[in-house]
């Protein structure tokens, strides 16, 4: 009888599947936000190249970046369906 009570024990983890899918988008989030970032440079070293200050690098990247941080610090906190029957 004790064993089956310590099976059910070490399964309960303390975010469940659907919080790790969820980390998982935050993840992919927080990394097109990056991608977004990339790119500007100059085709040469003696010329200043005016496309490191695009809308999307500066405005559009760093606010999907903190959505991405903001989605996750949700998926953390977001409580398991199952986690008020016990």
């Amino acid at each position: 009888m004790s064993t089956k009570k310590e099976n059910n024990e070490k399964k309960n983890f303390a975010l469940g599947p659907e919080n790790y899918k969820l980390l998982a988008i935050g993840f992919a989030i927080i990394i097109i936000g990056f991608l977004l970032m990339m790119g500007g440079k100059s085709t040469s070293p003696d010329k200043f190249s005016e496309n490191i200050f695009s809308f999307r690098r500066i405005t559009l990247a760093p606010i999907v970046v903190l959505a991405g941080f903001v989605f996750e610090i949700w998926a953390i906190m977001k409580r398991p369906k199952d986690a008020g029957k016990e």
